[in-house]
């Protein structure tokens, strides 16, 4: 009788090991479904941060790109119109103009200014429909000086709409992200900053595919990728952050300048219906006008010249120098 009781002790061992084996799945499965989950978490968060992140910045970049086109519309327009009034200018025969001189504008800056005038006039009526939302996004982040330089006011605008279209880092600040299939918020992000965000691209489906897999080694890779993503698009959100405060330190420094520049062109306008157009005839006090006006659209220009983001898409260098430098040569000059 003792082999019925060896198969029944056999039989129990046997069910205790599937027991445990189904309890050990049971514990790996429940695992990887809170890994999982902790991953998708992961993912929502950096990618709720990076949304946030990009609409702030590609508003910056607008506005900057608004202001620069306000300025020239409604500053230097008229201010052109009055230095072209005038005749015979030439400031080194002015006393107490030598230092002023260094900040005028000379005849290529001067040309070069008014086609950006030009430029920004044609572009205020597409403002408010939405027409020119792409060419506004492009120049607040570059510098139009080089392609307005030899382009016609149209050429200009469709070139600068089209860069807005087909740029990657434009495309993720709102500047066209239709026209860049399948890039997104990651393809701006593989921009920003030099990421390479293509890796990271798989989470989302591998998160979702391994939710029914007890395979509990698929939910730690799908957690070490989604930490990794999360990485990326932090490293993404600093670079929009970076870039939203230079846009809005160009912003500032414009409006403060413009509200220098304004009472001038004012004042150089009253000056020349009571003067005439001879500058030889001002005062010495009134030909200082006209110089700090054609100083403080020097210092415009070259705020206006500047690029905030390189072809990379990262912040240019020149942008973290050019302010501090105007403010410098104006502080120099304007006393």
């Amino acid at each position: 009788m003792p082999i019925p009781f060896l198969f029944i002790a056999a039989g129990l061992v046997t069910g205790g090991l599937g027991v445990g084996k189904s309890i050990k799945a049971g514990v790996d499965q429940k695992e990887a479904n809170e890994t999982n989950e902790c991953a998708e978490s992961i993912i929502r968060d950096a990618s709720k941060k990076i949304e946030t992140c990009r609409k702030n910045c590609g508003e910056a970049i607008d506005n900057l790109g608004k202001r620069k086109v306000q300025i020239l519309d409604e500053s230097v327009k008229p201010s052109i119109q009055e230095f072209e009034k005038l005749n015979h200018v030439e400031l080194s025969d002015s006393k107490g103009l030598n230092e002023l001189q260094k900040m005028v504008l000379d005849k290529k800056s001067f040309a070069q200014l008014k086609e950006l005038q030009s430029m920004a006039t044609s572009m205020v009526g597409g403002m408010a429909s939405g027409a020119v939302a792409g060419a506004i996004t492009a120049f607040g982040a570059y510098s139009a000086a080089g392609a307005f330089a030899t382009a016609s006011t149209g050429t200009a605008i469709a070139s600068l709409s089209g860069a807005a279209a087909t740029n990657a880092t434009l495309a993720f600040f709102g500047g066209g992200a239709k026209a860049v299939e399948g890039l997104g918020i990651l393809g701006g992000s593989a921009v920003l900053g030099g990421l390479i965000a293509g890796p990271a691209l798989a989470v989302f489906g591998m998160v979702v595919g391994a939710k029914a897999s007890a395979n509990l080694d698929a939910a730690y890779s799908n957690f070490a990728k989604a930490r990794k993503y999360s990485e990326e698009m932090n490293v993404a959100a600093l670079s929009c952050i970076g870039i939203r405060k230079r846009s809005a330190m160009f912003n500032r420094f414009l409006l403060s300048l413009n509200t220098v520049f304004e009472p001038l062109v004012f004042e150089m306008t009253q000056i020349i219906k009571k003067r005439g157009t001879d500058f030889r005839k001002f005062s010495d006090e009134e030909k200082k006008v006209v110089a700090e006006a054609m100083a403080m659209a020097g210092a415009i220009k070259s705020i206006l010249d500047t690029p905030i983001l390189d072809d990379d898409g990262n912040l240019s260098p020149e942008s973290e120098q050019i302010v501090e430098l105007t403010r410098e040569k104006l502080e120099e000059v304007m006393v």
